[in-house]
């Protein structure tokens, strides 16, 4: 079993969305309840969806129902109605990417435009490994 799936009580307050989604025709869902956890999984770790674990079901099954959902608006529509019911603020916590900061090593080499001219002048005028006496192209007329 992996640590931090949804509760019965979590899942109470997603199954209305998820369920309602599926209207559309086709073939019903198996477990939108194991396919939330795949997508709450990887949100939560951040790792590529390839790196699902098998409880989950199929990665590519999981993914493609992620987009599903996500083409349909009902991640919008999820997050309006959590942030509706006034549940407990410790219970809805999100990061922001916008408010994570590399650090400065992470900016980059130093120097910048002039080290890249004075670096690839450098190499364009480098001694080559053949003398220019022998650099003549044919010494006799060529017929």
């Amino acid at each position: 079993m992996i640590r931090g799936c949804l509760t019965d009580r979590e899942w109470g307050l997603f199954e209305p969305f998820v369920t309602l989604a599926s209207r559309s025709g086709g073939r019903p869902a198996r477990d939108h309840r194991r396919v939330l956890d795949g997508i709450f999984w990887i949100a939560r770790t951040g790792a590529p969806w390839r790196d699902l674990p098998a409880e989950f079901g199929n990665w590519n099954s999981v993914f493609r129902q992620f987009r599903r959902w996500t083409a349909s608006g009902l991640w919008d529509v999820m997050l309006e109605a959590l942030a509706d019911a006034g549940g407990e603020a410790d219970l809805l916590q999100m990061i922001d990417s916008t408010v994570i900061r590399a650090h400065h090593c992470a900016a980059g080499g130093r120097g910048g435009l002039i080290a890249m001219v004075l670096a690839a002048r450098a190499v364009a005028l480098r001694a080559s490994s053949t003398s220019a006496a022998t650099r003549t192209d044919c010494p006799s007329p060529c017929i």
